[in-house]
């Protein structure tokens, strides 16, 4: 991505800032254990704001009546440690590369910092995080308080991550093209897992073919962990384990997707392992899917999440009424709150550089936000119904469906980023048998 859009969005924070200091720091190295780390994996609010993917980094904003203007601290050369963890950028080529106002050895940070707070009158941090690098922000702060020479000291914390998640809630051009590429490899892998699907095969068998197409691919990782789960696996909703066999009949619910670039996929398919669905798999299955079809078409700007929530509980406890798997006037049904033994979960999330984005539902005043041209959600409903669930047909115990896709909200409507992963009975049956 062009450092242009980066610029933009630095600008766009600064102009959030009151008169004060901006503190945005990169992700840490996380231990896995002993002296081996996770993958790395750069920290989603830092990289929205600079496109560097090195630790030990910070963004540091300084916002005044006469200033405004970022600086970039990154770690110096070092041919030794280089070595080990490979090459840096360092100070000179981060700043011919990066178009930031300034740039520093991180040896520097703590000097200029504190530079940098005097007189000013806010600091803008991550309230929540425990990271030294927020910390000792904090702490000059306190001493430039206790300094009684300063005639202002920042003396108002005040949520950063909230404007820049904020800013993330409609994304650009740049961003839509990245969430299309890991949905065209996650595209890949459903239809690999489908094909290759067959009874006796283990769970993890078909994550691995899944994460091969997203590696063979170029994805930088799966966006979350895989789920495979076969049979009465899929009315556990994090079900992640995929240690059992996929059993002769059932379905298997598989929630994968790829990061690709920074930005996330996140799709869920269910089919039958043995290629056909059964009549009450087809009956239950066709029922979900006419519910994500209508409340993908209710997508538009203008409105908010709640209505899409209500519109699938209420479509989805009159389906299940229909099927004979609940008894009773639906209204009834949802007022007391029965049908969530079926659908505990919401309708969808927001989506981009995290599969789950925080980024807001609601506005200051916490009214619900509207939904805007550029938003990503997920719209996933589903029915889990227990193997144990004696008060149920036994032609639908055990099974469990889920249907998500990643729907982009336009300025007339919307567009189903992932509408080429098959998803009908009669795709999803072809794909499993081709």
């Amino acid at each position: 991505m062009n450092d242009i859009v980066y610029k933009k969005r630095r600008d766009r924070l600064l102009e959030m800032l009151d008169d004060g200091v901006g503190v945005i720091v990169s992700a840490e190295q996380k231990t896995r254990s002993n002296d081996t780390e996770y993958p790395y994996r750069q920290a989603s609010d830092f990289y929205y704001l600079s496109g560097f993917e090195e630790d030990n980094s910070v963004l540091l904003f300084i916002k005044s009546a006469k200033v405004s203007k970022a600086l970039l601290f990154v770690q110096p050369k070092d041919e030794a440690m280089e070595l080990w963890t490979g090459r840096r950028l360092g100070v000179d080529t981060a700043r011919k590369r990066f178009d930031v106002d300034e740039v520093h050895g991180i040896e520097r940070y703590e000097e200029m910092l504190k530079e940098a707070l005097k007189e000013r009158t806010h600091l803008y941090l991550d309230l929540f995080s425990d990271d030294l690098r927020y910390a000792v922000a904090k702490g000059h702060c306190k001493s430039l308080v206790d300094d009684r020479s300063s005639k202002k000291s920042p003396r108002h914390y005040i949520d950063v991550s909230e404007k820049i998640r904020t800013m993330r809630l409609l994304k650009d051009e740049h961003e839509i093209t990245s969430i299309r590429s890991a949905l065209a490899i996650t595209e890949m892998a459903h239809h690999d897992a489908m094909r290759q699907a067959r009874p006796g095969m283990k769970e993890y068998s078909i994550q691995a073919a899944i994460e091969y197409q997203f590696k063979h691919n170029g994805a930088y990782s799966d966006a979350y962990t895989t789920i495979v789960a076969g049979g009465n696996n899929a009315n556990t909703l994090h079900y992640i384990s995929n240690r059992d066999t996929l059993e002769e009949g059932v379905l298997v619910l598989i929630d994968a997707g790829c990061e690709y670039a920074m930005y996330a996929s996140d799709i869920t398919r269910t089919f039958p392992v043995s290629g056909t669905f059964s009549p009450a798999q087809r009956a239950l299955y066709e029922m979900i899917l006419d519910v994500q079809l209508r409340i993908i078409a209710e997508i538009r700007p203008g409105i908010v999440k709640k209505y899409l929530q209500e519109r699938s509980e209420l479509w989805l406890c009159e389906g299940l009424v229909g099927l004979g798997v609940m008894h009773g006037e639906p209204t009834a049904l949802i007022e007391a709150k029965r049908h969530k033994k079926y659908f505990p979960h919401g309708i969808g999330h927001w989506m981009g550089m995290d599969v789950h984005d925080p980024c807001p539902y609601v506005d200051e005043e916490g009214e619900e936000l509207f939904f805007q041209a550029g938003m990503i959600l997920t719209i996933e409903p589903g029915i889990y119904i227990r193997e144990d669930d004696t008060d149920v047909p036994e032609r639908y115990r055990g099974i469990g469906i889920r249907i998500e896709d990643n729907i982009l909200v336009t300025e007339t409507g919307y567009e189903n980023l992932s509408d080429g992963i098959a998803k009908t009975v009669d795709e999803i049956e072809a794909m499993c048998i081709s």
